[in-house]
C-alpha cells in the first residue's frame, strides 16, 4: 500500500499544482510516440477541469456474488480514474475507461467480500483518516483540501474513503496470509545475483511498462485501441506512472509501471526491437504481443559497462603444453579424485599439504580479464563450487568460485535482490489470489 499511495500522491500533486510532466510531439525514431518535456514543469497552474458527465443508467449494471454495482458506482469510479491519471475522457477512450473502472469495481467487491470472512481484520475510520492524511501530506496539502479537490471532480468523499478502506484491508490480508510463502531462499538470491553478473556486459534498459491484457478488455483489437488512446493522452500530459497504476495489468503496475533494468535478449522480439530504437525519455507506440499490448517508456539505457567480478581460488598440477596424453590423463585423474573434498575454505591448505600440487588465491577480478579457459567457470559455476579440471598452457587446474558480484555503484547487493524478489513473490501470490476469487465468483453484467 505504501508505494501505491505514493504514486497516487504523485498524480494528485500534479493535478493540484498544474505541473504534470508532459510528452511532446512524436520523435523521429519509428517506435517512439513522444518525449518527456521538462519545460512542462514550469507551466502555469490550471484550475481543475469540471467533472465530466457520463450517460448511463442508474440501475444495477453488474452483480458480484450477492453485491451489486450500479450506474452511480461506475460513474464514481470512472471519475476517480480520470482524476488520478489525468486521462481526459473522449468518445474514443471512454469505453476503455469504463471497462477499466468496471474491472476495478469487480475486484474491489471480491476483495471486500473476502475481507468480511476475517473478523479480526478490521480497518477503522481512524485507519482511513491516517491514510488520507498521509496522502495529503505527501502532496503538501491538508486532508480536507485533498478530499475537497476530489469533490470538485464529482467524487463523493464516502466513495473515496471506501476505496481506501478496502485497499488497506486487502494489503493487510495479503501481507499476513502470504508473508511466509513469499520469503526468498538463499539459493534464489544467489541465482538472481548470478543472472545479474552474467548480464553485466549486455545492453541494459531502464524502462516503465504498461500492459493491456486482451482478455480483460474484450479482445486484442480493443486492447490495441485502448493502448492507442492511452499513448495519445500521455503525449498530451497524463503522467505515465499514474496511468500505469490504474490501467496496466503487469505486476509492475503497483510500482507505477517501474520494470527496472531489463537486459538485452530477456524480452520478446517485438519489445526488444522497440528497446533498441527508443532513446531515453521517449514513449513507445503500442506494441502488440501474444495476449495483449505493451507501451514502453524508456527511462535510461546503458551499454553494460558494469563489471562482473568473481572471487576464485585454484589448485593445479603444472604440465607444459608438450606433456604426453598419459601425463595429462594422470594429472586429471588425481585432481578429479580430490575435487569432492575441496571447498573454498580448505582448497589452499590441501594444495600445500600434498607434493606436486600448487595453490593460489586469485582474488577478485573482472571476468573479462581472466584467462579464456577460466571465464566460463567464472560466469556460470555456482558460488562455493569447485570446477572440473581445466586445461591451460601452464597445467591442469581446479577452480573454486568463492564469490560473485556486479561491480559499479549501481550494482545490487544480496539484501536488495532479496527484497525485490520478496515483493515480486508477494505480488504474484496476490494476483493468483484475485484470479481464484474471480474464477469462483458468480459475476453477471448487464
Amino acid at each position: 500500500m505504501r508505494l501505491q499511495r505514493y504514486l497516487t500522491g504523485v498524480a494528485m500533486a500534479a493535478l493540484m499544482a498544474g505541473t504534470a510532466v508532459a510528452q511532446t510531439a512524436p520523435a523521429p525514431a519509428p517506435a517512439a510516440a513522444g518525449r518527456l518535456n521538462p519545460a512542462a514543469e514550469g507551466a502555469p497552474a490550471q484550475p481543475p477541469a469540471a467533472a465530466p458527465q457520463f450517460q448511463m443508467a442508474d440501475g444495477i449494471l453488474a452483480t458480484v456474488n450477492d453485491s451489486v454495482i450500479t450506474g452511480f458506482d461506475l460513474r464514481q469510479r470512472m471519475l476517480l480514474l480520470i482524476a488520478m491519471t489525468q486521462v481526459q475522457p473522449t468518445p474514443e477512450n471512454l469505453p476503455a475507461i469504463q471497462q477499466q473502472a468496471m474491472n476495478a469495481l469487480i475486484d474491489e467487491r471480491l476483495q471486500a467480500q473476502e475481507l468480511a470472512k476475517f473478523e479480526d481484520l478490521k480497518v477503522t475510520d481512524a485507519d482511513v483518516d491516517r491514510e488520507i492524511a498521509t496522502m495529503a501530506q505527501e502532496v503538501g496539502t491538508t486532508p480536507q483540501n485533498y478530499v475537497d479537490f476530489l469533490a470538485q471532480g464529482g467524487i463523493r468523499p464516502q466513495t473515496f474513503r471506501e476505496q481506501v478502506r478496502t485497499q488497506l484491508g486487502w494489503s493487510q490480508l495479503v501481507g499476513g496470509r502470504f508473508q511466509s510463502r513469499a520469503r526468498v531462499s538463499k539459493s534464489a538470491v544467489d541465482a538472481a545475483l548470478r543472472q545479474v553478473s552474467e548480464a553485466a556486459s549486455k545492453k541494459q534498459y531502464l524502462i516503465g511498462e504498461i500492459y493491456i491484457e486482451a482478455s480483460r478488455v474484450g479482445g486484442q483489437q480493443q486492447a490495441l485501441n485502448g493502448a492507442n488512446q492511452l499513448v495519445a493522452q500521455m503525449v498530451q500530459g497524463a503522467p505515465f506512472q499514474a496511468v500505469a497504476q490504474q490501467f496496466s495489468a503487469a505486476p509492475s503496475a503497483t510500482r507505477g509501471g517501474d520494470a527496472g533494468w531489463v537486459v538485452e535478449g530477456a524480452v520478446p522480439a517485438p519489445l526488444q526491437q522497440a528497446l533498441d530504437q527508443l532513446a531515453p525519455g521517449q514513449l513507445s507506440r503500442p506494441i502488440p504481443v501474444d495476449g495483449g499490448v505493451y507501451i514502453i517508456y524508456m527511462r535510461d539505457k546503458r551499454d553494460g559497462a558494469s563489471a562482473s567480478l568473481v572471487q576464485m581460488k585454484q589448485v593445479m598440477i603444472e604440465l607444459p603444453e608438450t606433456a604426453s596424453e598419459a601425463d595429462v590423463a594422470a594429472a586429471t585423474q588425481r585432481l578429479e579424485a580430490i575435487r569432492p573434498q575441496l571447498t573454498c575454505d580448505n582448497i589452499l591448505a590441501r594444495a600445500t599439504s600434498e607434493a606436486g600440487l600448487l595453490g593460489a588465491d586469485l582474488g577478485e577480478a573482472d571476468v573479462q580479464n581472466l584467462a579464456p579457459q577460466f571465464q566460463q567457470v567464472a560466469r556460470s559455476a555456482e558460488v562455493g563450487s569447485v570446477s572440473s579440471p581445466v586445461r591451460t598452457p601452464l597445467g591442469i587446474h581446479l577452480l573454486a568460485v568463492c564469490g560473485r558480484r556486479v561491480g559499479g555503484v549501481e550494482a545490487p547487493d544480496a539484501q536488495m535482490v532479496e527484497s525485490q524478489l520478496f515483493r515480486q513473490n508477494l505480488t504474484t501470490l496476490a494476483r493468483r489470489y484475485m484470479r481464484d476469487l474471480r474464477e469462483d465468483a458468480l459475476i453477471e453484467t448487464r
